[in-house]
């Protein structure tokens, strides 16, 4: 392996028309560049070697628009489209900037509120549509609370059980193509966030009635918000047929949001994810095959040039930690410690086929005759499995 690899269309590399035009303002401090025409970032993710871009409506056209402006904007960003073959994989709605949004848009506390709200996305789901997107991501960043006492949330959770239900319906009497992806996320804008984590989504879907197209996005760095495991979570995700759509980027422990450049945070859990990913299940299963999207912010220490390069490295490491990955798990020492490991035994059922409970409590190998100081004493060597992998990650195999 020598160099950076170059990306191309059958990568399925995405991106956000929010992440490369971020002007790089925060909390603290004014925009330090300033934002591109949507078309000239259409260009520029062709001319890089992108596959995709995804948008929330507000990135294209502004809040409040006419409908002759719309159209005007969306025009010139189709043409464009059609110029590089750039492809709208997946769209999303803002339901979080305008202050209107303050208390939430599903679950806020003032009904006309949340119709209005209803309404903004239903619209966008008829614009996600149109321009052949298959996932529409749904993030509730700001459906929570900062206070326990100021939300119901027996009630929040109902109505933003009802407002999914809602869009989900409307997409399917459509006939849209269609699936929704929620987006959990721990904390930030809201103090707590209503579905914090996967997991949390996850058994949130089980209560809908149109749970059949909804599932989630989840994002690298609100997991390990959370102190939670990524790969873990979309592995799980992927278990239970959710894993719709992905959210890579990089993250440094649970402080803010950084939405740092892919394997720029953790990169022992970045190659994790990328030899799921790339490798599935080391005793088989359900794969993910969808876009690799890159919901990320170039730092705002970057100028507008640079931002290209900082969309660039991420799509570098996402291919260099693929090679790596599938260089680790073709290699027969790692075969053989995975076996060493017991890793590839997990993948058989406890139960033998067509034993019954009553066999398996009438077998006295199991319990009474077992002994479990001997059971106990094998070593299973995950610390020299974990050695190749970091050995692999780093080159020096």
């Amino acid at each position: 392996m020598s160099g950076r690899p170059n990306p191309t269309p059958a990568d399925k590399f995405s991106f956000g028309l929010w992440t490369v035009d971020w002007v790089g303002q925060d909390q603290f401090g004014s925009g330090s560049r300033p934002r591109f025409d949507p078309v000239e970032v259409v260009w520029k993710l062709k001319e890089i070697g992108a596959w995709g871009i995804t948008f929330h409506d507000d990135d294209l056209i502004p809040f409040g628009a006419s409908d002759l402006e719309r159209e005007r904007i969306l025009k010139r960003f189709r043409q464009a489209l059609a110029d590089t073959g750039i492809v709208v994989e997946m769209v999303t709605t803002n339901t979080f900037s305008h202050p209107i949004f303050k208390d939430g848009a599903f679950t806020s506390n003032d009904r006309r509120v949340r119709r209005f709200g209803l309404a903004k996305v239903l619209r966008n789901v008829d614009l996600a549509a149109e321009l052949g997107a298959q996932t529409f991501v749904m993030w509730g960043g700001r459906e929570g609370a900062e206070y326990d006492t100021s939300k119901d949330y027996f009630a929040a959770l109902s109505r933003y059980a009802e407002g999914l239900d809602t869009v989900a319906a409307y997409i399917k009497a459509q006939g849209y193509g269609l699936r929704i992806a929620l987006e959990p996320k721990p904390n930030e804008p809201r103090g707590d966030i209503l579905l914090p984590t996967a997991g949390h989504a996850l058994a949130f879907i089980e209560r809908l009635e149109h749970k059949d197209i909804v599932g989630l996005n989840p994002e690298v760095g609100h997991e390990q918000m959370a102190c939670l495991n990524y790969t873990a979570g979309i592995a799980q995700a992927l278990w239970a047929g959710k894993l719709f759509h992905i959210d890579l980027n990089g993250q440094k422990s649970i402080k803010f949001d950084q939405d740092l450049v892919f394997g720029h945070g953790d990169l022992l859990s970045a190659f994790g994810t990328v030899d799921l990913l790339e490798n599935g299940f080391p005793g088989g299963g359900p794969r993910y095959d969808g876009p690799r999207h890159f919901d990320y912010k170039p730092s705002r220490t970057e100028d507008s040039t640079q931002v290209w390069e900082t969309a660039a490295a991420n799509m570098a490491m996402y291919l260099l930690l693929k090679e790596r990955a599938q260089a680790f798990r073709a290699d027969p020492e790692v075969q053989a410690a995975l076996v060493s490991a017991g890793v590839t035994d997990l993948s058989e059922p406890t139960l033998g086929p067509g034993e019954t409970i009553e066999q398996f409590l009438a077998d006295d190998s199991v319990y009474r005759a077992a002994d479990p100081d001997v059971l106990a004493a094998r070593g299973f060597g995950f610390v020299g499995l974990n050695q190749l992998a970091i050995e692999f990650l780093v080159g020096a195999r």
